[in-house]
C-alpha cells in the first residue's frame, strides 16, 4: 500500500487535533507517547498536543481522532486516512468513514465496500472474534420494600434504605440511584456524593464503566471516578472516552475533545 509523506509544519494550514506526551517536534524528540496524545483543534483546523495543551503535531487536517493502539485516523476534506504517533501516513488519505481502533481492528469504507483495517493499514480477511465476556463482582444486594429499592453491601455494615425508585451499580465502587426522573450518586458507603439532580447517567462497558456520560436539562457532562462532576453537564453532545480523551461538541456546535481532567483541548 503506498505511503504518504509525513505532513509538513504549515502555519497557514492549522489542524484540529492534540497529541498529549510528545516533546515538540521543533525540538527534535524522537520519542513520542501517543497514549497521552490529544487531538487539538484551533479554529477550524486539527493538530496534536501533549497534556499542558502545547501544539506537537501541526494543524493540518480537518478533523482527527483519538490514538488507540498507536494509531489516528484524520479528515482532511471528505476523506480519510490514519497516522502513526509522529505524523507519518500509515494509509492514504482515501476513505469516505473511518473510525477508531478497537481489539486491533478499525472499520473503513472505501468505494462503497466496508472493511477492516489491522493497525499496519493492511485489509483484513478474517472475521473479528467474539467480544471477550466481562466477569463483575456486584458489591452487594438490592433490597426491597413498599415498591422502593434499597442496597446491603456485601462488605462492611452501609446499608441504603429503600427509599429510590431504580439503584444501578456501576463497578467502580458507585452506585447510581434514582428517585421519580432524577439521578445521583452514592459511594462505597452509601453516602451521597451526588444529589439528586440530574436526569440520567450512561456508563457504557466498553470504557469500563469510568467517566460516565450524565445529562442536565438536556446538555451533557461527566461523572469523575469519586461520583463528584469532572466535567458540569454544559455540552450539546458527549461521547463515550476513548484512551483518556471524549469527544464534545458546545452549545454553538463547535467540535472538540476532553481529557479525564476535564480540560479542553480546542480554541
Amino acid at each position: 500500500m503506498p505511503r504518504l509523506p509525513p505532513p509538513r509544519i504549515c502555519l497557514q494550514r492549522t489542524a484540529r487535533l492534540a497529541l498529549t506526551g510528545l516533546l515538540p517536534l521543533l525540538l527534535g524528540a524522537a520519542q513520542i507517547t501517543t497514549a497521552r496524545l490529544v487531538p487539538f483543534r484551533r479554529g477550524d483546523k486539527w493538530g496534536y498536543a501533549d497534556p499542558s495543551r502545547r501544539l506537537v503535531l501541526p494543524l493540518l487536517y480537518d478533523e482527527a481522532g483519538p490514538f488507540v493502539n498507536e494509531v489516528a485516523w484524520i479528515r482532511q476534506g471528505l476523506l480519510y486516512g490514519y497516522i502513526d504517533g509522529a505524523g507519518n501516513a500509515i494509509t492514504p488519505v482515501q476513505f469516505s468513514r473511518a473510525g477508531n481502533f478497537h481489539r486491533n481492528r478499525a472499520t473503513v469504507a472505501l468505494n462503497g465496500e466496508t472493511y477492516d483495517l489491522d493497525t499496519s493499514g493492511n485489509r483484513l480477511r478474517t472475521p473479528p472474534e467474539p467480544e471477550p465476556e466481562s466477569d463483575f463482582l456486584t458489591q452487594g444486594d438490592v433490597t426491597h420494600k413498599d415498591g422502593k429499592v434499597g442496597f446491603r453491601f456485601t462488605v462492611g455494615t452501609a446499608v441504603v434504605p429503600p427509599i429510590y425508585d431504580e439503584i444501578r451499580e456501576n463497578y467502580n465502587g458507585l452506585l447510581f440511584v434514582r428517585q421519580g426522573p432524577k439521578w445521583g450518586v452514592l459511594n462505597d458507603k452509601g453516602k451521597a456524593v451526588l444529589p439528586l439532580e440530574l436526569d440520567a447517567i450512561r456508563a457504557t462497558e466498553a470504557t469500563g464503566f469510568e467517566q460516565p456520560v450524565v445529562e442536565q436539562q438536556g446538555r451533557f457532562g461527566y461523572l469523575a471516578a469519586d461520583g463528584h462532576l469532572l466535567v458540569p453537564p454544559k455540552y450539546q453532545a458527549a461521547e463515550p472516552f476513548v484512551e483518556g480523551v471524549a469527544r464534545v461538541t458546545t452549545v454553538d456546535g463547535q467540535v472538540g475533545y476532553v481529557d479525564d481532567r476535564g480540560r479542553e483541548f480546542f480554541e
